[in-house]
């Protein structure tokens, strides 16, 4: 081998070795990148599991002290009237932050406990004279809402289609039963005799896609040759809906507080629509002894009341008043009511409850019918019920109506 040959061969030879070097180097910092790629990842996972926690904890906080502060409301120790300690006295007390005092507080002035008054603080504006009852441990709205606006709020109607999507996904596609579904209608027959001292078995209750439709199921109940006996004025639409299943009507003059009784006394009606609530468009309401008027009338008379009972959750009186259905539960009356002013006109649901006596052959009349709501619905409007956000909602309405009537 010549001198040249064997520099060449050397050279050869680094190089070769200098590839191996730095295919070796290459390796060895891809691996480097790699570990320290996984390193800043599990760092960020971490970190943001932390924030989770604190989030979580920043929350339960306030949650705690809201239940806290509203327990003592409702127990008196706050009593109507008084000051509740300020924001920052309150953080002091308890060893939190203010911010997580302003969201307790947020959460009091939301659902009526409290009022602030500018310059001055919060007091409590709670009575329970003023309310229908609520059940316990409500479910607490996780966005606020304006509380001078009178429709329901859509975080919480949201968070209702969530959970019932997240809970009850696999029966959601299941036809329920004609008259509804036995969720709907025990949450309603339990939030009856709360809000409003009605007794009734949730075998007595119709559900049904708003009040137009259960107008024409009444028709198909009581027949179409009996006289309606109608207020006058009254909602048009129900004029219209009974001349469409070719019912005679007999329009009845209003009085002061509800029909006339002469008007009562002369027609030849045998079942009476009324609305004993704000009837519209007069905005006319009945008192005590007219709603024990139409009783004894139509117990004479044999007689059907068909009871419209809309709108009444919102009257701002101290009590509710008393509804014709639980003053004669057992014969006589038939109680309508429906979600389209207490939730949203989109809602189209409606109820209609039966007197017992004539539950079980009523519901022989209807047993072919199909229910005209949709099961997501149904089951939305129950957990609405069973978790305090509608009569929370329509505490906060009937106060906001006091206040401007004061």
């Amino acid at each position: 081998m010549s001198a040249a040959q064997h520099v060449i061969t050397k050279i050869r030879q680094k190089a070769s070795e200098n590839i191996v070097n730095k295919q070796l180097l290459r390796e060895i910092s891809d691996a480097m990148y790699v570990s320290d790629c996984t390193m800043i990842s599990e760092e960020h996972a971490l970190h943001r599991e932390s924030e989770k926690r604190m989030a979580e904890d920043t929350r339960s906080l306030y949650i705690r002290l809201y239940e806290e502060i509203r327990d003592d409301i409702v127990n008196g120790a706050y009593e109507y009237g008084s000051r509740i300690p300020a924001k920052r006295q309150m953080a002091e007390e308890k060893d939190i932050s203010v911010i997580t005092v302003e969201h307790a507080y947020d959460l009091l002035q939301e659902e009526g406990y409290i009022e602030s008054r500018p310059r001055s603080g919060n007091y409590v504006i709670y009575r329970q004279s003023d309310l229908f009852p609520v059940v316990k441990n409500p479910e607490l709205p996780e966005t606020r809402y304006e509380p001078e606006d009178d429709t329901f709020p859509v975080s919480v109607y949201i968070k209702a289609v969530r959970k019932v999507l997240n809970e009850k996904a696999d029966r959601l596609l299941v036809r329920t039963e004609g008259r509804g579904g036995i969720e709907i209608r025990t949450a309603l027959a339990s939030y009856l005799a709360r809000s409003r001292g009605m007794h009734v078995d949730p075998s007595q209750i119709v559900i049904g896609a708003g009040s137009e439709y259960l107008y024409s199921l009444i028709v198909q109940l009581l027949g179409r040759q009996r006289i309606y006996g109608i207020e006058d004025p009254c909602y048009e639409n129900i004029i219209r809906i009974y001349e469409h299943n070719d019912v005679a009507t007999d329009r009845l003059k209003l009085g002061t507080n509800g029909i006339r009784t002469s008007e009562l006394q002369k027609t030849e009606a045998t079942v009476l629509h009324v609305t004993p609530y704000h009837s519209y468009p007069s905005g006319r309401s009945t008192d005590a002894s007219k709603r024990t008027e139409y009783i004894k009338w139509a117990e004479e008379q044999d007689a059907f009341i068909i009871e419209d009972d809309y709108e009444s959750e919102f009257s701002p009186s101290l009590k509710a008043q008393q509804t014709l259905f639980s003053m004669e539960p057992k014969r006589h009356v038939i109680y309508l009511n429906s979600f389209t002013q207490t939730i949203a006109p989109s809602i189209r649901t409606g109820y209609m409850i039966l007197p017992s006596e004539l539950t079980e052959p009523f519901l022989k009349i209807i047993s072919g019918n199909s229910c005209t709501v949709s099961a997501l619905s149904q089951y939305v409007i129950a957990e609405l019920l069973n978790s305090g956000s509608f009569e929370r909602h329509i505490n906060r309405i009937r106060r906001k109506r006091r206040r401007v009537g004061e």
